[in-house]
């Protein structure tokens, strides 16, 4: 995949991203931060193509007719529908740019609507852990349970921080993946492990609060499919096929491992979260979050061969299963 594809795909992601108009000032000022790091990643300014999405400089026919070769019109179709879906379930605005994107993509109907119906079942996939769709808990976001007096766990340190390393691992191998559904199971797998954390301290939790503990934290999720699908678009990984890419992998590993460290920070940062009974200020959350990443970020070369080991492991035909089961 050339340059101006790699370019092509990124505005169409943007694109994306601002598809439903109800992106706040954090979540822009987020999208913004992703744009100026992944300039560094290459010879792409996407700090530049923000602003020319922003400002409506750039159309989607423009954009799409960059697009030279078939898989790179597919693998912009799949950047824009996670993009959609990875804060949720699309909106009425979101399915219609996406309709439109697959019309001037000229991609066949019926696999796109696949394809598309196999992110939404991703994005719509209850955070509790062994519960079908349809099944998740009801009531008010993060109800404590009455049976978790003074807020001990009942998980022990040894089986929680297991746990929170085990979904590290697997979330920095889906990383290293090719396939842009691996990368999209990498946000519920964050969600369902908080929600495990939580639940474990007796705190019922639903997905609104879980969205707002992770913004508070500074991790968006449509922000965060964006850089992680973005460093494996520039790092020529994402979309290509033969699976595991094992020369790839290496190098990807070493030059991002963001997943690794964003969700061993996550599950850390909840664990004394709910331990506490949720009275952390927000500034407390993110100067922790904070701490946390920057400890991850360093155990991740530590962990790369275990990484590496559980990337050769998975298939593609595992991924909805593994968000299903946590």
């Amino acid at each position: 995949m050339n340059e101006q594809e790699q370019k092509a795909i990124l505005i169409l992601s943007l694109m994306a991203a601002f598809a439903d108009g109800n992106k706040n000032e954090s979540e822009r000022a987020e999208l913004k931060r992703i744009a100026d790091a992944l300039s560094g990643e290459g010879s792409i300014n996407l700090a530049a193509l923000y602003q020319d999405v922003l400002l409506k400089r750039v159309s989607l026919p423009a954009a799409v007719a960059m697009l030279s070769s078939p898989e790179a019109r597919q693998l912009a179709f799949e950047m824009a529908v996670c993009v959609c879906d990875a804060d949720g379930v699309q909106s009425p605005p979101e399915k219609q740019f996406l309709a439109d994107l697959r019309a001037a993509l000229a991609l066949d109907a019926q696999q796109s609507a696949a394809y598309s119906q196999q992110v939404e079942e991703i994005a719509a996939l209850p955070v509790a852990w062994g519960h079908s769709a349809g099944e998740s808990p009801a009531g008010a976001a993060a109800a404590p349970v009455a049976a978790a007096a003074g807020y001990a766990s009942t998980m022990s340190e040894q089986e929680m921080d297991k746990a929170i390393l085990n979904a590290a691992i697997l979330n920095g191998a889906l990383e290293l993946l090719p396939e842009s559904l691996s990368t999209m199971a990498i946000i519920p797998l964050q969600m369902k492990l908080v929600y495990r954390i939580g639940k474990s301290y007796g705190f019922e939790l639903d997905r609104g609060h879980i969205k707002d503990f992770l913004a508070t934290l500074g991790v968006g999720l449509t922000s965060q499919y964006l850089e992680q699908a973005g460093r494996k678009l520039l790092g020529g990984l994402l979309g290509k096929a033969g699976g595991k890419m094992l020369g790839k992998i290496g190098k990807q590993a070493v030059s991002s491992g963001m997943s690794f460290a964003s969700t061993y920070a996550l599950g850390h940062v909840a664990k004394r979260y709910y331990a506490g009974g949720r009275s952390f200020s927000t500034q407390t959350l993110r100067d922790s979050f904070d701490r946390v990443l920057g400890e991850a970020k360093g155990l991740q070369t530590r962990y790369l061969p275990e990484i590496q080991a559980r990337a050769r492991s998975l298939d593609t035909a595992q991924v909805l299963d593994l968000v299903r089961r946590g």
